[in-house]
Order: structure tokens, then C-alpha cells, then sequence
């Protein structure tokens, strides 16, 4: 009788049979979709009271749920922005701005579409600033520009299409400290163009705030540099000219002061309490 080697069978087994186990272990650690049977309403419901008290994570989990299983119900457009809302309050900008570009598009119509341009407003602004802005002030002029432009188009679409929403007014006052700091962004390169002699790129740097963001603080100091500049170069007449429209412009108050230079605060703290910007 032929003897059967079990213990070299058993080895030859082993591997399945952990294979085995470990696909039931597995299942047996999977998490319980406590959504499961919940109505559109009570999702819908669920996510909202979850955003309201701050669990951000959770809300946009069940706000995706809910779109995910009724894509045409009647909370579908409320989840939508919603969910592009509680990604911005999580401090997820980039996954904001896509949920706000997503609604845009497929509901350009809408009513609600001026609050998703708003939202993207909103996201890039606080993305211009930084959190840490809030505790220590700091001189945002000297930041990339890129999030501050991207702001002010998108809260300049808000006033351009939609001069009546209850988002216009807000958007304007923004567009304005905007449109304050991209000036002053460009002085900072001018003063840094002076500083390595390249007295060129710093005079025509000044005047492209000169020409492009009149009403602007920053015009005094254009100004400024631009007869400095101009004297180093040795244009003479040039400098004499720019002295004029300065003494002009400062003698008829055209000029206007810089809130960063006169206020006590630190113009981005004000920022943050004007804008109530740990409020929206």
C-alpha cells in the first residue's frame, strides 16, 4: 500500500487556506454603510446638520452619497453647492473650486450660480491671504499674485453678471482690497527692480500701476519711484514732468492714502474681521 505524504500536502495547502481566511477576516472588519436605506431627505438632512456643527468631512461624505444615489432628486442642486461650501470650510480649496466650476457648468442658468461664483471668490481670497495672515500679519503684497487675481475675476463676474444678487455688494468691497494689493504687489517688484540698478524695468513696472490702477494707494508711490528711476537714468526732463503730476495730484487730493500705513491694525487682521472671514 502506497504511503500518502500528508504533511507535505498540508504545505502545499497552507498558502489557500490563509488565503482563505484572510479574505473572511477581511469582511469581517469591513465597515457598515450606516446609509444604507436612508431616504434622499434623510441624507440630505443628515449632511446639512453635520456642516452646521462643523464636522465638514462627514457632511461632504454624505452630500456625495446623496448625489451619488439620486442624481436628479430634488436636494441634488442644494447638495451640489453645499458640498463645494463644506469643502471650503474643511480647507480643501482645490476640491471647492471644482465643485463650484462642476455646478457652473452644468447649471449656468440657475439661480443659484451667482452664489457658486461668489463661493470661488471666496476660496480664492482666503487662498490670496493664508491662515496664518490671521495671527501673524504679515505683508501679503509680497505673495505670488496668482490666487488674488483669480479672486478678483471671480468676484468681478458676480458684479458683472449678477449686479443684483445679494452677493454684488460683498463681492465689490473684495474686488477693491484686491485690486489695493495687486498694486501694491507691482511697487514691490518695481522697488525690487531698484534695488539691482535695473532702473528701466523699475520706472516702466511704476507705470504700469500708474496706468492700470488709478485710485489705487499704491499711484503716490509709483510716482515716487518713477522720479527716482528717472533720475538715475539721467532723463532729467522725464523726472521734472513726473514731479509735477505728483505735487498735481497731491495738491487737488487725488491722491489717496495707503490703510496699511495709517491704520493700527495690520490691514490683512482688518481684513479677516471686516470680511468676518472665520464667519462665512
Amino acid at each position: 500500500m502506497k504511503r500518502i505524504n500528508l504533511s507535505a500536502k498540508a504545505v502545499y495547502l497552507l498558502p489557500t487556506l490563509l488565503f482563505v481566511l484572510l479574505l473572511s477576516g477581511c469582511a469581517g472588519f469591513e465597515e457598515k454603510d450606516e446609509t444604507l436605506g436612508w431616504s434622499q431627505q434623510k441624507l440630505f438632512t443628515e449632511a446639512t446638520d453635520e456642516m452646521r456643527a462643523g464636522n465638514y468631512e462627514k457632511a461632504i461624505k454624505y452630500y456625495e452619497i446623496l448625489e451619488s444615489r439620486y442624481p436628479y432628486g430634488k436636494y441634488a442642486h442644494q447638495s451640489q453647492l453645499n458640498v463645494a461650501y463644506a469643502y471650503y470650510r474643511f480647507s480643501e480649496p482645490e476640491a471647492a473650486l471644482a465643485a463650484a466650476d462642476r455646478f457652473i457648468r452644468l447649471h449656468p442658468g440657475h439661480p443659484a450660480t451667482a452664489y457658486a461664483y461668489y463661493l470661488r471668490g471666496l476660496t480664492n481670497f482666503t487662498r490670496s491671504l493664508g491662515f496664518l495672515d490671521r495671527f501673524l500679519p504679515t505683508d501679503t503684497a509680497q505673495r505670488d499674485p496668482g490666487a488674488a487675481l483669480d479672486s478678483y475675476k471671480d468676484f468681478a463676474e458676480v458684479v458683472r453678471k449678477f449686479p443684483n444678487s445679494e452677493y454684488a455688494a460683498d463681492s465689490a468691497q473684495r474686488m477693491l482690497y484686491l485690486r489695493n494689493n495687486l498694486a501694491r504687489y507691482e511697487i514691490r517688484v518695481a522697488q525690487y527692480y531698484m534695488k539691482r540698478g535695473a532702473y528701466v524695468a523699475a520706472a516702466n513696472r511704476a507705470e504700469y500701476v500708474v496706468q492700470n490702477y488709478q485710485r489705487t494707494p499704491s499711484v503716490r508711490d509709483a510716482l515716487s519711484l518713477m522720479i527716482v528711476a528717472y533720475g538715475k537714468l539721467g532723463l532729467v526732463e522725464l523726472a521734472n514732468d513726473t514731479r509735477r503730476v505728483l505735487a498735481l495730484n497731491e495738491n487737488n487730493g487725488s491722491l489717496i492714502d495707503d490703510p496699511q500705513q495709517t491704520a493700527d491694525k495690520g490691514l490683512t487682521e482688518q481684513v479677516w474681521e471686516f470680511f468676518e472671514l472665520d464667519q462665512n
